[in-house]
């Protein structure tokens, strides 16, 4: 069986509430051709981002089951209260009903918002209540100060706290990342560099701030491999060792570099740095991850790219076994899911 543990799902331009095309926080036009947030749109780039074409590329590319993630622009970043409610509880009912509807397709995640650490709360006992069991946060949000904060802080501590009392799945995903650094968006940089930046920056955190002791019964997977937090754990040790005052209450980046709670997907797009991914992580904690339909998953229509391809190339290159690509995904994406 393989299950891909990071996909994405658009509703259906009439499933889309009528207030947020009003008030512009996002919708579909008609003939299925952007998704428009404000003044930004962006091209829908594959049919498959709607249900039925769905299964089918999902059939025809031999996946079985499928991690639905909720949509990235709707973090409800920088949004009212009301507004925030709103949104979450739609997408939230959206991937309820998706899960419903096809429970030997779908894992549905379920999003909430930091900044209303109330709302977060009911919200995810509300979500789990529907049977949604992976809980999906951005990286990162805006506070009541307007700070940019990462959501492995101590003020985030109730939300995990909540999900642990629930043994829930986490992803830990980018977005936003052109808020937060104010250039030109030139070259998709937000997108190629800033957005792995932003995952790097939360992993740091959740592990120096030992979340996988304070919260043991979750278990968190980091979007796009964690590749630069990867990469960047000599640096990290090296900092820790050369400046231990600067690190006041953090653990060592040894304790949780392997632990068995963490995990990242493998979507790196080149089977050098996944190799490198899989030696710092364990293999054990790798999970089959296409990001589809964007562009920047492993779609057959963007040249030299297919669903899996990396973790192919690993296997064309003898860097992993047959078993260990099986294992990548299935038995290592049920462990992330408790199942």
């Amino acid at each position: 069986m393989k299950i891909n543990a990071h996909g994405h799902l658009l509703p259906e331009p009439k499933q889309i509430p009528q207030f947020m095309k009003d008030k512009k926080l996002f919708w579909i036009d008609d003939q299925k051709q952007f998704m428009l947030q404000g003044n930004w749109s962006r091209p829908i780039t594959d049919a498959s981002f709607f249900l039925n074409d769905k299964l089918i590329w999902m059939e025809k590319n031999s996946i079985d089951r499928e991690v639905i993630l909720n949509l990235s622009q709707l973090y409800a970043n920088g949004l009212s209260f009301e507004d925030s409610k709103d949104i979450l509880q739609f997408q939230n009912d959206f991937n309820a009903e998706i899960q419903a509807l096809y429970p030997n397709k779908f894992y549905a995640g379920f999003v909430v918002q930091p900044k209303f650490i109330d709302l977060a709360l009911s919200e995810i006992e509300r979500s789990v209540s529907l049977g949604l069991q992976i809980l999906c946060l951005p990286t990162h949000y805006l506070n009541h100060e307007n700070q940019w904060i990462s959501v492995a802080d101590e003020s985030c501590f109730p939300i995990f706290e909540l999900a642990n009392h629930y043994k829930l799945s986490i992803e830990i995903h980018p977005y936003d990342a052109e808020l937060m650094v104010p250039m030109k968006d030139r070259f998709w940089r937000y997108h190629l560099i800033w957005m792995c930046a932003q995952t790097a920056d939360t992993y740091h955190l959740y592990t120096l701030l030992d979340f996988p002791t304070r919260f043991p019964h979750i278990k968190t997977c980091f979007a796009h491999a964690g590749q630069f937090a990867m990469m960047g754990y000599g640096r990290r040790v090296q900092g820790y060792n050369g400046r231990p005052d600067l690190f006041p209450g953090a653990v060592h980046p040894e304790k949780n570099s392997q632990h068995k709670n963490i995990f990242v997907d493998s979507l790196t797009h080149d089977y050098l740095s996944l190799s490198l991914v899989i030696q710092r992580i364990g293999l054990s904690q790798v999970l089959a991850g296409i990001d589809d339909p964007y562009p920047l998953g492993e779609m057959e229509t963007v040249p030299h790219s297919y669903p899996g391809k990396v973790i192919d190339d690993l296997l064309e290159h003898q860097i992993i076994t047959e078993t260990d690509k099986n294992n990548i995904w299935h038995k290592n994406v049920n462990q992330w899911l408790n199942k």
